[in-house]
């Protein structure tokens, strides 16, 4: 376990802490994944350095129709934003989803990215959104868009024990859009997920313009269903359309069988199921009250 627990005032002292420290110290901020990895001896250091009390990293703001989000905003924030319940509502619905209540309260976003699960709610939502990081180092700051943030399942891209995620910012979808977010869980619980859809849908004149899935954990990073997205273009929004497109993400998804999360057949199956629903909540979000996918 560690040795030194340290509170930065700014992300500049945190750098330099971890600087001074060479390698042996590590951020934290809500540290529900880190503390419990640390007590298991998966990840070792001897100091934390904790950002979750600097101010910068607990702002949630929108200009010229870019939010931007602190990394050290909690899930809870999230959810009851109303900023981001009115731009961005998957986001809001995914922060939702995340654990318990206790743990959405000191549970943050840049935590849940940078632990680098490809099954995160957020990392869906963000995926979606086309999201992109602001990571800070030595070298001075890089925007990063969220999918190079993953090596690996469990591995991320951000070396946690010299750089410090700063902030999150993505473009307001506009026009006539809808989203949606589903869980499938064994039980109402924080157990891990069986999958996890995140969907963001823009139409015009009843057929899609674009299409964004998110899906997770189907591959070892949160993945899009790039040729089902591509196909829906142009489309009209039906559920003959929907279904076709569920099914061609059912394809390109590629989860594996899991003593924690049901066999690969099953979720298989499934991946087209929660497509399916998402695509539809999203387009009857982006529909008028009377109409809906026909």
């Amino acid at each position: 376990m560690w040795q030194e627990y340290l509170y930065p005032e700014t992300v500049d002292e945190a750098l330099d802490l971890l600087a001074d420290r060479a390698g042996e110290a590590r951020i934290v901020a809500g540290g529900t994944d880190l503390v419990l990895q640390l007590r298991r001896g998966e990840r070792r250091t001897v100091c934390l350095v904790d950002i979750s009390r600097i101010a910068a990293l607990r702002t949630l703001s929108k200009v010229d129709g870019v939010i931007t989000l602190g990394a050290a905003v909690t899930h809870a924030e999230l959810a009851s934003s109303a900023l981001i319940q009115e731009s961005a509502p998957v986001l809001a619905q995914a922060a939702a989803e995340v654990g318990s209540p206790e743990i959405r309260n000191v549970a943050t976003l840049g935590g849940n990215i940078v632990n680098a699960q490809p099954a995160a709610d957020t990392a869906l939502a963000l995926l979606t959104l086309e999201a992109e990081a602001e990571v800070v180092g030595a070298g001075g700051a890089r925007w990063v868009a969220l999918p190079d943030l993953y090596r690996g399942a469990g591995v991320s891209a951000v070396d946690s024990t010299a750089e410090v995620v700063r902030s999150f910012r993505f473009q307001v979808p506009t026009g006539q859009v809808g989203s949606a977010y589903r869980r499938l869980g064994k039980c109402k619980s924080i157990a891990l997920p069986v999958l996890c859809a995140a969907t963001i849908v823009r139409l015009e004149e009843d057929r899609f313009v674009s299409a964004a899935i998110g899906l997770g954990p189907v591959a070892p990073r949160p993945f899009r269903p790039g040729a089902a997205e591509a196909w829906l273009i142009g489309q009209p929004a039906t559920t003959e359309t929907v279904a076709r497109a569920a099914t061609m993400a059912q394809k390109e998804a590629r989860p594996r069988d899991s003593l924690l999360r049901c066999a690969k057949v099953y979720r298989e199956a499934m991946v087209g199921v929660l497509v399916r629903s998402t695509l539809l909540q999203a387009i009857a979000a982006a529909m008028p009250p009377s109409e809906g996918a026909s």
